[in-house]
């Protein structure tokens, strides 16, 4: 009887998202953006005035590499930090109108991508695929969540030197 397990679909599965993202690069590299970039406007287009860290959680990524892409951002005229009037320490992001005046342009390259992508493939189809996938991905993260809440490895069985 065949299993779930020797089904090996994780391969595939970074394929697909590799490819996925070599073509929305492709699209939109008339924007001069980066996809961490593209991600990170988005969000913040959507979320306006997030914090760095709060905006490194979204993206679920090390706020110092998103505190890279934000200098860039602002620097490129996307993104605004703005003193936070609840902590003098800290800074919320807001989206510039230049950023806004591509979010629709970048938005419909993502459409056309994912409609290219599920040529011939149902909604039906589709939706059923991604159901799995999700359940998938809630399998894994309860894994992580096990993992984090018993921190205890086993201890090696041989003598660790002092």
């Amino acid at each position: 009887m065949a299993n779930t397990e020797d089904i090996s679909f994780g391969y595939l599965l970074n394929d697909v998202t590799l490819l996925i993202r070599k073509h929305f690069d492709r699209r939109a590299v008339k924007f001069g953006l980066t996809r961490a970039q593209w991600r990170a406007t988005k969000m913040l287009y959507h979320r306006e005035g997030l914090r760095q860290t709060e905006l490194a959680e979204f993206l679920e990524m090390e706020p110092i590499a998103v505190g890279r892409v934000i200098d860039r951002l602002q620097a490129a005229g996307f993104v605004e930090r703005r003193p936070d009037p609840a902590d003098r320490r800290a800074w919320r992001l807001y989206t510039t109108a230049q950023a806004s005046g591509i979010i629709d342009d970048m938005e419909s390259i993502g459409r056309e991508l994912r409609k290219d992508a599920t040529r011939g493939i149902d909604y039906e189809e589709l939706r059923d695929a991604l159901a799995v996938i999700e359940r998938i991905k809630d399998n894994l993260q309860a894994l992580e969540q096990d993992r984090v809440a018993d921190p205890v490895e086993k201890s090696p069985s041989w003598p660790v030197a002092s």
